[in-house]
């Protein structure tokens, strides 16, 4: 999956596949975890947050969402 970087301190860069709804976001301490069933709204949400870290605390990290550990 193609991960566009971003400007953050938490986050080095973000990817979505709109058909599997697959989230795929790299942490700036290099490693990379997918969550899976992640609506297509919040993947834009993120992408467009002034600040991604927060976004991503705030509506990712603890909604339940399954991933893995790439």
């Amino acid at each position: 999956m193609r991960r566009e970087r971003v400007e953050s301190d938490a986050l080095r860069s973000v990817g979505y596949d709109p058909d599997r709804r697959i989230l795929e976001i790299e942490f700036a301490a290099g490693t990379v975890y997918r969550y899976f069933d992640v609506p297509e709204a919040l993947y834009a949400g993120l992408m467009t947050a002034a600040s991604h870290g927060e976004f991503f605390s705030d509506h990712i990290r603890d909604a339940g969402f399954e991933y893995e550990l790439r």
